[in-house]
């Protein structure tokens, strides 16, 4: 438990939230947004969910597959103190 804590401590504050924001700004559900991802073997719909309220912590290549999605920086995903762009357009390589 200690580590799952220091972990909790460590993990962006934000991050659940713009999550939810790049699918949002696509209008995909969490199952069209699951497709956008490229249907990751390693995650359900039902791991959307707990990324988007922070009840889970997305493994690292899927934090890349949403930053490739949008066109992003890994950065701006996991920083705090940066902000999403006011508006996201797929990458070339992240459309559907």
């Amino acid at each position: 438990m200690g580590s799952a804590r220091r972990l909790a401590k460590h993990s962006p504050n934000r991050l659940g939230r713009k999550l939810r924001q790049i699918r949002k700004s696509f209008g995909d559900s969490q199952a069209e947004f699951l497709v956008r991802l490229g249907k990751p073997e390693s995650i359900l719909q039902g791991s959307i969910s707990g990324y988007e309220r922070g009840q889970r912590e997305p493994p690292l290549l899927i934090l890349l597959r949403y930053a490739r999605a949008a066109g992003l920086c890994l950065e701006v995903l996991v920083d705090d103190g940066l902000d999403l762009p006011d508006e996201i357009t797929s990458s070339p390589s992240g459309g559907k």
